[in-house]
């Protein structure tokens, strides 16, 4: 039993070392030079990196030199086997304002393990609130709106079931 215990106690160590002193900011250049391979630039006015987690402050997205999106404040999370990243107060352009809610107060992505090839996604902002899933396995994105008064303007978008309004696209 001695054993059991000292084998659990070094792996729990040893997750919390590899967390503590994981290199989360070369791991998000690393993700810039990625993005860049497809003309996507993240300009961010402060780095802050904590014991789990990775703070953006005052980023800019440009896509093909074109700044589409502000956020105020970007944060990622980090157990491993459960992430998310938070975004405050995004703003788009206002010339995706025909295609989607030009502000969210807050958007949430949240990975698990136990489902390597989906991404929850949650909003709220001035459409109201939001909830769905990105599968990577099909390529697909469904988003759920909770609000129908404040969705009018995306109303000609949207699809309709028995859940209510949605939408859903592939990529």
């Amino acid at each position: 039993m001695q054993v059991v215990k000292n084998i659990f106690i070094g792996l729990l160590l040893g997750w919390f070392v590899l967390l503590a002193f994981m290199p989360k900011q070369e791991i998000y250049y690393k993700l810039e030079q990625m993005l860049e391979k497809s003309d996507i630039k993240i300009n961010e006015g402060r780095i802050e990196s904590g014991l789990f987690s990775l703070t953006l402050y005052d980023s800019d997205v440009y896509v093909k030199g074109i700044k589409l999106a502000k956020a105020e404040k970007v944060n990622f999370f980090t157990l491993l086997f459960y992430s998310y990243a938070t975004v405050d107060n995004l703003t788009l352009d206002d010339s995706l304002k025909a295609m989607l809610p030009t502000h969210a107060d807050e958007v949430k992505l949240t990975h698990v393990a136990w489902k390597p090839l989906n991404v929850e996604v949650s909003a709220l902002g001035d459409f109201g609130g939001a909830e769905g899933a990105v599968n990577l396995a099909e390529s697909t994105l469904r988003v759920d709106f909770n609000d129908t008064k404040a969705i009018t303007s995306l109303k000609p978008k949207l699809q309709e079931d028995e859940k209510g309004w949605y939408y859903e696209t592939s990529f």
